[in-house]
C-alpha cells in the first residue's frame, strides 16, 4: 500500500545568480596589451604626420620666400582639415566601426605624404597638408570611441593616456627626425622619411589591434547626427570640456609653431638639426599624459586642470629668458602641463557622455584642432609683430581662460552638490 501523501510542497531553492563578468579589456586581461601598443603606434604617426613640417617651417620660408606668419599655415591647413573633417568620420566610425574607419584614415594619410616631397609652391604643399589632415580626422575620435566601448572604466584614464603618449612620441619623433634629416638633406627628403615611418606604424597598427566585441553599428541618417551633436553641444559640462581642450592646444600649437624661428636666430643661432632635437622635450608629455589618471586621483578633476595650467603658465614665463636653459626649462613644463591637461579633459570626454561617444570626443578634437591652427596663425602673427613676447603673450590669455572656465565649473559644481563638474 503506497504512503499516505502529506500534500507537503517541496521548497525549491534557488539557484544562485550568476556573477556578471565584464568582458572589456583591462591591464594584464588578454589583449589589452595589443590593443594598447597599436593605438600607441596610431598615435605615432598622426602626430608625425600632422605636425611634420612645424619643426622644418625656417626652411620653408627660406624655399618659398616666404614670412612666418604664410609657412605656418602648412601646419595650420592640416590641423584646420583634421578640425573640419573629425566629426563627419567619427559619424562614419559609428555606422562602419572604429578599427575600420582608423584603417582607411591612416591608409589614406600615408598616400597623401608620398605626395608631400613633390609639392613644386607652398600652395601646393597648404593643399596637401589639408587633404592629409582631413584623412587624419577618422583617428582621434574613432579611437577614444574604440577605448571607451572596449576598455574598463576604471582602466580608460589610463588607456587614453597610453594614447595621448603616443601623440606626444609621434610629434617628438617627427620634428627630432626631419632636423636632423633636414640640415643634410633638405626638408623635403625629411618629410618623405616621416611618410616612410607613418606607413610602417599603419601597418602594425592594423595588425595588432584586437576586433571590437562591443561595438553596435549605429545611423548615418543626417537627423540623428544632428540630434546627437545638440545633445552633446547642450551639456555644460561637455561645453567647458571642449573649450579647456581648445585653450590647451592655442598654447602649444602657437609655442611649438614659432619657436623653431625664435631658436634660429640670435641671440641663440642654432642650427637646424638642434632645433629639431629641441622636441624630445616631448618624452615629458609622455610621462605627464600616461600618469594623468593618478594625477586625477590624487587632486580631482580640476585640481588636474588647475596643476596643468599653472605649470604650463610657468613655463611660459620662464622662456622669456635670453638663457638657452631656461627657454629649454619653460619648454618643459609648457609639454608637461598641456599634456596632462588634454589627457584629463579628453578622458573626461568620454567618461560624461552616455551616447554618442563618437561624436562627442569628435567634437572635442574638432575644439582642439581649432585652437592648435588658431595658435599656429595667431602665434606666427604674434611673434612677427612683437617678436617672443607676443607669442607668449597669447599663450597667457589661452591659460587664463582654462582657468576660468574651470573656476566657473567649481562654482557650478557647489551650485548642484556635485562633485564631477568641470
Amino acid at each position: 500500500m503506497p504512503p499516505a501523501s502529506t500534500e507537503a510542497s517541496t521548497p525549491v531553492v534557488a539557484a544562485p545568480a550568476a556573477p556578471v563578468v565584464d568582458s572589456r579589456m583591462a591591464p594584464g586581461g588578454p589583449g589589452y596589451r595589443r590593443m594598447s601598443f597599436a593605438l600607441f603606434l596610431a598615435g605615432v604617426a598622426t602626430f608625425a604626420l600632422l605636425y611634420s613640417t612645424q619643426a622644418l617651417l625656417p626652411l620653408i620660408s627660406d624655399e618659398f620666400g616666404v614670412a612666418a606668419s604664410q609657412a605656418s599655415w602648412t601646419v595650420a591647413a592640416a590641423t584646420g582639415g583634421l578640425a573640419l573633417f573629425v566629426l563627419p568620420m567619427s559619424a562614419l566610425s559609428e555606422r562602419y566601426g572604429r578599427r575600420t574607419v582608423m584603417t582607411g584614415s591612416l591608409a589614406v594619410a600615408v598616400a597623401v605624404g608620398v605626395a608631400v616631397p613633390f609639392a613644386p609652391n607652398l600652395t601646393a604643399l597648404v593643399v596637401l597638408r589639408a587633404v592629409q589632415g582631413a584623412a587624419l580626422a577618422g583617428l582621434p575620435a574613432s579611437a577614444t570611441a574604440y577605448l571607451a566601448e572596449e576598455v574598463r572604466p576604471k582602466a580608460l584614464i589610463t588607456a587614453i593616456g597610453l594614447f595621448v603618449a603616443g601623440n606626444s612620441v609621434g610629434g617628438m619623433s617627427g620634428r627630432v627626425i626631419t632636423g636632423w634629416v633636414a640640415q643634410e638633406w633638405g626638408w623635403r627628403v625629411a618629410v618623405g622619411v616621416i611618410g616612410a615611418l607613418a606607413v610602417a606604424c599603419a601597418v602594425a597598427f592594423r595588425l595588432l589591434l584586437p576586433a571590437p566585441r562591443h561595438f553596435t553599428p549605429g545611423s548615418l541618417r543626417p537627423r540623428v547626427l544632428v540630434r546627437t551633436v545638440r545633445d552633446h553641444l547642450s551639456d555644460p559640462l561637455l561645453r567647458r570640456l571642449y573649450a579647456i581642450g581648445a585653450l590647451f592646444m592655442t598654447v602649444f600649437g602657437g609655442v611649438y609653431t614659432v619657436i623653431g624661428y625664435r631658436l634660429t636666430e640670435a641671440p641663440f643661432s642654432l642650427p637646424q638639426g638642434i632645433v629639431g632635437s629641441i622636441f624630445l622635450v616631448y618624452l615629458v608629455g609622455t610621462v605627464s599624459a600616461s600618469t594623468a589618471g593618478r594625477l586625477v586621483n590624487r587632486l580631482g578633476r580640476r585640481g588636474a586642470l588647475y596643476a596643468g595650467a599653472a605649470t604650463t603658465a610657468v613655463g611660459l614665463l620662464a622662456t622669456l629668458a635670453g638663457s638657452l636653459p631656461l627657454v629649454l626649462l619653460g619648454l618643459v613644463l609648457i609639454t608637461a602641463g598641456f599634456f596632462a591637461g588634454h589627457a584629463v579633459a579628453s578622458s573626461a570626454v568620454s567618461k560624461t557622455a552616455t551616447h554618442g561617444r563618437a561624436q562627442a570626443s569628435a567634437l572635442y578634437q574638432s575644439a582642439y584642432y581649432i585652437g592648435s591652427s588658431a595658435g599656429s596663425t595667431v602665434g606666427a602673427g604674434a611673434f612677427h609683430a612683437g617678436g617672443w613676447g607676443g607669442t607668449v603673450g597669447v599663450g597667457l590669455l589661452a591659460v587664463v581662460g582654462v582657468v576660468a572656465i574651470t573656476l566657473l565649473g567649481t562654482r557650478a559644481a557647489r551650485a548642484q552638490g556635485a562633485v564631477v563638474a568641470v
